[in-house]
Order: C-alpha cells, then sequence, then structure tokens
C-alpha cells in the first residue's frame, strides 16, 4: 500500500450517453491499425526491438489488479471495492475487463459481486494471480509488439519500490501471466523499472525522473546511460528527458504519471507552474519540463490541467495533506476515467478533458479512498493492445 502521496464512488458522466459494448474489430479496422502502427513506429524500429502502443491506441483489453485484504489485512479490500467496480462497468461497455484475483475464492466473490453490480460478465475474463498490491500500473506486465507485429509481455524488475512493501507476489506477475496466456515474456529483471515511473510520447521520446528510476534503491549497478541504452533497444526511445525528481518524497520516489503526460507526438499535458511547485517539483525540474524538446529538436506544445482547489478530505472528514492532481486519468477504447476528489475543481477538470477526447465518454470516479493510499487511475490499470494476427 503506498501509504504516502505518490504519483498515480460515484461515477459522474460529464457528457453524452454511455455507448454499448464494441464489437470486435473488423478486419478493415485491423490492417488500418496495424497500418497506422507501421507508420509510427518505422522510425523507433530502426533502434528498438518492440513497440509499446500509445495508451489511447486500440485496446484488447485493460487489466486490473482485485484489491484484498492478505497483504494489508481487514478493511483494505472494503474501503477500495467501489472503485474497481465503477473501472469495470465503464470499462466493460467498450472493451474486455482482465481481472487479476488472488485466488479461486476471491475469484468466486468478485464474480458475484459484478454479477450483482449488473456487470456483463461476458466482458469479464479472471486470472488466478496471486498479488501484493494493487498498482497494475506498475506491477503488470507491459503489452509490446515486435518487429513482426507478434504481441508480447515485457517484463521490467519490480522491488517494491525500493524495498519499501512486500513485492514477492507482485514480482512474479509476468512469468505467471506468461504461462496462463500464452504468451512470451521478454525478462528486463536485471533494471528495475516501474510502468508508472515513465512516459513515452509514441516517436521516440522518453520522459521520467532519476529519483524514480537511476535511484541506488532500484539500479544500484547501472549507470544512467546503461539504463538508457536498455530502453533504446527494448522500447526504441532516442530522445531521454531526464528530471531530477525527489527521492524520498513519497513511497514510488516521485513517478513522473502523477504531474505529466504525453497528450500526442508533438504536446505534453502537464501542471501550470504554480501547480508543479504545489506538487513538489523543483525550479530545475520545472525548467526542465516546459522547455523540453522531441526527438527532432521541435519545441512541445503544452496543455495544463489544473490541481484540487484544496487539500483532498476523505468521506469520514479526515484531510489529506496535500492536494490531488487530474493527469493521472486512463483513456479506454469508449471512455476516459478521470480520478474526482469531490472538489470544485473536479468539473472543470473533467470538462477540459473531455475536449481533449470527443470520441470518448469521460467519467469522474471518486478515488479518495484510494488516494490516501498514494494512488489515482492509472496506477490501478494497464492496457492490453489488440493483437495484429
Amino acid at each position: 500500500m503506498k501509504k504516502i502521496m505518490t504519483l498515480c464512488s460515484g461515477v459522474v458522466v460529464v457528457a453524452g450517453i454511455m455507448m454499448g459494448c464494441t464489437p470486435p474489430l473488423a478486419k478493415e479496422d485491423q490492417k488500418a491499425n496495424k497500418q497506422s502502427l507501421n507508420k509510427q513506429s518505422e522510425k523507433k524500429q530502426l533502434t528498438g526491438k518492440y513497440t509499446m502502443p500509445e495508451e489511447h491506441s486500440k485496446h484488447e483489453g485493460t487489466w486490473l489488479q482485485w484489491p484484498h485484504n492478505y497483504t494489508y489485512g481487514k478493511g483494505h479490500k472494503e474501503n477500495l471495492e467501489a472503485i474497481w467496480i465503477e473501472m469495470t462497468l465503464a470499462l466493460s461497455k467498450g472493451e474486455n475487463v482482465y481481472i487479476m484475483a488472488y485466488d479461486k475464492k476471491e475469484k468466486d466473490y468478485i464474480y458475484d459481486l459484478l454479477h450483482d453490480e449488473g456487470v456483463d460478465i461476458s466482458k469479464i475474463d479472471f486470472y488466478i494471480v496471486p498479488t501484493d498490491d494493487v498498482w497494475a500500473r506498475d506491477t503488470a506486465p507491459i503489452f509490446v509488439y515486435d518487429k513482426d507485429n507478434n504481441l508480447k509481455l515485457m517484463d521490467w524488475g519490480f522491488n517494491g519500490w525500493g524495498k519499501k512493501t512486500p513485492f514477492k507476489e507482485d514480482a512474479l506477475i509476468s512469468t505467471q501471466l506468461s504461462k496462463q496466456l500464452g504468451m512470451e515474456r521478454i525478462d528486463l529483471n536485471e533494471v528495475v523499472l516501474e510502468g508508472g515511473a515513465f512516459e513515452l510520447d509514441g516517436n521516440g521520446t522518453f520522459l521520467s525522473t532519476r529519483s524514480a528510476v537511476t535511484n541506488k534503491n532500484r539500479n544500484p549497478n547501472l549507470s544512467e546511460a546503461q539504463i538508457n541504452e536498455y530502453i533504446k533497444e527494448n522500447l526504441g526511445a532516442t530522445n531521454f528527458i531526464w528530471l531530477d525528481g525527489v527521492p524520498n518524497s513519497d513511497i514510488t520516489d516521485f513517478h513522473i504519471d502523477g504531474f505529466a503526460k504525453f497528450y500526442d507526438k508533438t504536446t505534453l499535458i502537464t501542471m501550470k507552474k504554480e501547480d508543479l511547485e504545489e506538487w513538489g517539483v523543483s525550479n530545475k525540474d520545472i525548467t526542465t519540463l516546459l522547455n523540453a524538446n522531441d526527438v527532432s529538436n521541435n519545441p512541445y506544445k503544452y496543455m495544463y490541467l489544473p490541481i484540487t482547489q484544496k487539500n483532498v478530505v476523505l468521506e469520514s472528514g479526515k484531510k489529506l495533506d496535500y492536494r490531488g492532481s487530474y493527469i493521472n486519468y486512463y483513456i479506454g477504447n469508449t471512455v476516459v476515467l478521470v480520478p474526482n476528489y469531490n472538489d470544485s475543481h473536479d468539473k472543470i477538470a473533467n470538462e477540459s478533458i473531455q475536449k481533449l477526447y470527443p470520441d470518448r465518454i469521460v467519467i469522474g470516479i471518486d478515488v479518495r479512498e484510494l488516494y490516501q493510499d498514494g494512488g489515482m487511475i492509472q496506477c490501478v490499470t494497464q492496457q492490453q493492445p489488440v493483437s495484429l494476427k
């Protein structure tokens, strides 16, 4: 459980009407998606073995690690479950939802729970995979294409954010799923790299914080240059934007995913300078972030989202000593799930994000119970792109 703020129950629909389930991709759509991928990754495949599709690309489904009480005791699951139900309801309208259950008992329990909540169970696949925690962005496999467009599991090392939490089960998730899915696993465990620690622009740029990657509690025997080579070889990045970050500021050592996200290959979504300062970003890092260049040395365009107007207050009335970010949203096939905090800025953020994704429905999900553990929506989701074969 992330006990300190990191960068990762009622539903609010901002615009439009929830669409029905999306049918499987037609052959023409598969062909168009494949051609688009090839075009986007042509430059990267000269240097990288694999391509990680952008989050907004078509998904086969989304992976969730269902909360349980085996690691942190009674009450952990009960505090979080409403969020998982809402995510599952929303995502299953347009894609499959793949749920990792700790054991068969938990799987049966989750099945009955979702059935009673009116979820279309035909859109849900269950996998019995023991987990320590819920942070799928950091611990679930990253799905990539090889040069022949075969889908594979990329398994970077995970050590509990520098051995701060239990991680034995989480470190084995990719191995477990590789066997159950019959999908090849790319073993990169020699490098610790959490999914929430980096952003890719889809055109050869890698954005991250040194405090969460080159930190000695992650990769004590690797230099930054060596880590860059791993990323270049396996993710195709040739342009590296490294912020210093803030070691020990939170359990993740300052993941990038709470305050910066690529909208596309030319545009970064972040916060205004004063909000970045409130978030704890140093002046040096703010300068680096707001003056970054892409792989062709062209400056990025910027779009800004607010943070909450006030420090987050839980339903119980307990006040957290930090404000909430909206940048840690998740893009599904037909919806965008946005973290909400019962704050006056929720509406502003939801409407701003709706304008960015007019072909999807923005759904605000109250994440306060999750946020007190240190995370938001993207932190607990991981996309699986469509198969191109």
